[in-house]
């Protein structure tokens, strides 16, 4: 736990850590079964559920399509939530979520998310959620794992709006903070990207942090089918001169590419992560993004 989050535990009037409705827990297996990607282990514990998985990309109608979802109106405080993904050798999966996750206002104690990924031998998967959007006075610690053989593709995004900008709050949270592992199953670490924001501790808009911008949003390639370099090159030929700022690397050991998008408008850095996942996609598997359904 980072100490910028831990410094605000506490014991809440309301509900605190461990009460009925506190822990949400999701473990969610994934198999191989007669052409086509099935979930075979299921356990969810309130608030996190999902909807069972649906198969409509046309292109690849062996590709799983789960949607996570909260029976909460969002992430309030003293919330532990826990998501375990395990996907089996040669299975094909896309994960996203129903909508933005909304932290809350916090007074006492903070709320933490942990997801934990294992993709097998030649899985290909994507974990595409939604935005988290901190609101004012929350305090909100998100840890991610993503597991990954060296003969698994695994895109991952995350992204993050610095609060209700269009009712002018922004970057207005106490603490925003998030560690992103990339592993290979004997404990590899191949990448590892932290991000510690703290508006009220030397703010958030300098160099090397949001640099005055509102959205932060991630995409990661981690993949052997296409050399590191020529993943990072389709990234940069896909945002090059289309809107928000924008910066890609590769990544260690040549595992694959990386790209951060900066900027204050939700819809353009939505569409500029689209658009790195379709090219990304169109390289690595030969078929375009599908529409996700949401509703």
């Amino acid at each position: 736990m980072p100490p910028e989050v831990l410094r605000h535990s506490g014991r809440p009037d309301t509900l605190g850590p461990g009460s009925p409705g506190k822990v949400g827990l999701l473990e969610l297996g994934f198999e191989q079964k007669a052409g086509r990607t099935e979930l075979v282990t299921h356990y969810q514990k309130s608030p996190l559920q999902i909807v069972r998985p649906l198969y409509y990309d046309p292109a690849r109608p062996d590709l799983a399509v789960t949607c996570l979802m909260s029976t909460g109106g969002g992430i309030v405080q003293a919330d532990r939530l826990r998501t375990d993904l395990r996907f089996g050798a040669g299975t094909s999966a896309l994960i996203t979520t129903q909508s933005a996750t909304r932290v809350h206002r916090m007074d006492t104690d903070y709320a933490t998310q942990q997801l934990l990924i294992e993709a097998a031998p030649d899985s290909y998967v994507e974990y595409l959620p939604d935005a988290t959007v901190p609101f004012a006075g929350s305090r909100f610690y998100q840890r991610t794992v993503i597991t990954a053989a060296e003969s698994a593709t695994v895109l991952a995004a995350e992204t993050v709006i610095g609060g209700r900008l269009a009712h002018g709050e922004r970057n207005a949270y106490q603490v925003f903070a998030t560690d992103l592992e990339w592993r290979r199953p004997d404990g590899q670490l191949l990448a590892l990207d932290t991000v510690r924001l703290e508006p009220g501790a030397g703010g958030v808009d300098g160099p090397a942090v949001l640099a005055g911008h509102g959205l932060m949003a991630t995409f990661y390639a981690v993949t052997p089918l296409a050399p590191a370099a020529e993943v990072a090159d389709t990234l940069h030929a896909a945002l090059a001169g289309q809107g928000p700022a924008y910066g890609v690397s590769v990544l260690p050991y040549e595992a694959g590419a990386w790209l951060r998008i900066l900027g204050d408008d939700s819809p353009a850095v939505t569409a500029a992560l689209r658009r790195a996942w379709d090219a990304v996609r169109r390289l690595l598997i030969g078929v375009p993004a599908p529409a996700l359904r949401k509703s």
